[in-house]
């Protein structure tokens, strides 16, 4: 009999502690997992399953429009944001029980309380009191919106997470940031009507993408009146004496708006976890140090995903887990594989992207050719919308091999995954060059560009 109350403990009921919860406890080993909120995380609570959601609601007005060209009448068409707000937690609790019941089902037991670490086999359940004991213990608690405390008036402003429960839609907002999440809310809410400022400190918006996806996007927004301010921050958000918010910016100006909405990345969500007591060590922005196989420098603590600070996304805190289960119960040291992660940003238009951007695989392989296509999609020619899509290849010379893909334009989520697969097996351009086009499709445009737009050598484009 264990000397420990469980075999394993997670703190965290994400998609990495469900995961690892849930399939530990379908091996019969005795597992438990706390969660202070609700199950399912960031991801299907207050992240991409409900922004994606949002994402399909601001679409329909330009789909309403289109639809003239393709000769219906559409009609006057409103908006309810009460019942989208009703309809995305209908579909969360939903979600939320499959999570829990996946983990009944294979005998992990659920603790609805926070969790934290009394020290290397110890944990206390805070709602109670109580301290258990286990064997192995995840840390899998995952991320938070960093509230810039520093600015003024901070407490007045939002996060991606209230985003999701406003109880009124407002006429107007300001989003501060330029990574992915500030895109993604900056559509969402011009799609339903709202009048949208971007702000962002740095030169272009998704500084970390492809050139040519970043300033697509940042052109197509400007084009649909999302105001984007580049090269300059808030500097204090107030109220005014009608009920809205004025934010003043370095340079100078002042902006009404109804709220205020900070996407300033994301903390690893580590404060008060009792990591001191356990003796697990953390990085500099509190972020937990794992080794290639999730282990903390405490032989028995290990975490996953958003708390590692490595990957923030959902499928790789997925992966993470099985990788542990893997490694700790299966006998099969196996290490998570971060490379040719693809991803989606669900602006609109969406982009796609897998492997390096141009300027990345400049810096890394000596010679580069870049097949690149820009064209109207063939949807827009009834409709009359301006919109282009961009296409993009990027191919070391030497080898041959496709590098990264980029996509900007519809579907390019779906693509991408896809082409995720491609690269991963270390597919070639010639590959590309004798696959048969599908056609009428957008997506034939990969397997048609048989000579590359340009070429870069040593970093310089030829």
């Amino acid at each position: 009999m264990s000397a420990y109350d469980y075999d394993l403990f997670v703190i965290g009921g994400g998609s990495g502690g469900v995961r690892a919860a849930r399939v530990a406890a379908s091996m019969g080993k005795r597992v438990a997992i706390a969660e202070e909120y609700r199950f399912g995380g960031t991801c299907v609570i207050r992240g991409c399953v409900p922004k994606k959601l949002f994402v399909y609601a601001s679409q329909f007005h330009e789909h309403f429009e289109d639809a003239v060209g393709y000769g219906w009448n559409v009609g006057k068409n409103t908006f309810d944001w009460k019942k989208l707000i009703a309809s995305k937690d209908k579909e969360i609790a939903r979600l939320e029980g499959l999570y829990r019941s996946g983990l009944v089902n294979n005998g992990a037991e659920i603790i609805e309380s926070r969790a934290e670490l009394v020290n290397a086999h110890t944990i206390r359940l805070v709602k109670t009191g109580k301290t258990v004991t286990a064997e192995k213990i995840v840390i899998a608690t995952g991320g938070a919106p960093n509230l810039h405390a520093a600015l003024p008036g901070h407490e007045l402003c939002i996060s991606s997470n209230d985003a999701f429960d406003l109880p009124e839609l407002p006429r107007s907002i300001m989003i501060a940031g330029g990574g992915y999440i500030a895109v993604e809310f900056a559509n969402i809410f011009h799609g339903l009507g709202v009048d949208v400022t971007l702000i962002y400190r740095g030169k272009e918006i998704l500084s970390r993408f492809d050139k040519d996806m970043r300033q697509g996007l940042h052109n197509a927004m400007v084009e649909k009146g999302i105001r984007i301010i580049l090269t300059d921050v808030i500097e204090n958000v107030e109220k005014t004496a009608v009920g809205g918010l004025l934010a003043k910016t370095k340079t100078g100006e002042t902006i009404a708006v109804d709220i205020v909405m900070l996407a300033l990345g994301r903390d690893s969500n580590t404060k008060g976890l009792g990591l001191e007591a356990a003796g697990v060590d953390v990085d500099q922005r509190g972020a937990i140090i794992v080794d290639e196989y999730s282990r903390t420098n405490v032989p028995s603590i290990y975490a996953l995903g958003d708390v590692t600070d490595r990957v923030q996304l959902t499928p790789v805190a997925i992966h993470e887990a099985m990788c542990f289960i893997e490694t700790e119960y299966k006998n099969n040291p196996t290490a998570p594989d971060h490379d040719l992660i693809a991803t989606a940003v669900f602006s609109q238009p969406e982009i796609g992207t897998v492997g390096l951007s141009e300027e990345d695989a400049a810096k890394r392989y000596s010679e580069l050719e870049v097949y690149r296509a820009e064209f109207r999609p063939m949807k827009a020619t009834l409709s009359g919308r301006a919109e282009k899509m961009i296409m993009k290849l990027i191919v070391d010379a030497e080898s041959r091999k496709v590098v990264g893909a980029h996509i900007l334009g519809h579907d390019a989520g779906e693509m991408v995954q896809l082409l995720g697969i491609s690269l991963k097996a270390g597919v070639t351009k010639e590959d590309f060059d004798r696959t048969m086009a599908v056609h009428p499709t957008a997506a034939e445009e990969l397997v048609t560009m048989y000579d590359p737009s340009y070429r870069i050598k040593n970093n310089q484009r030829i």
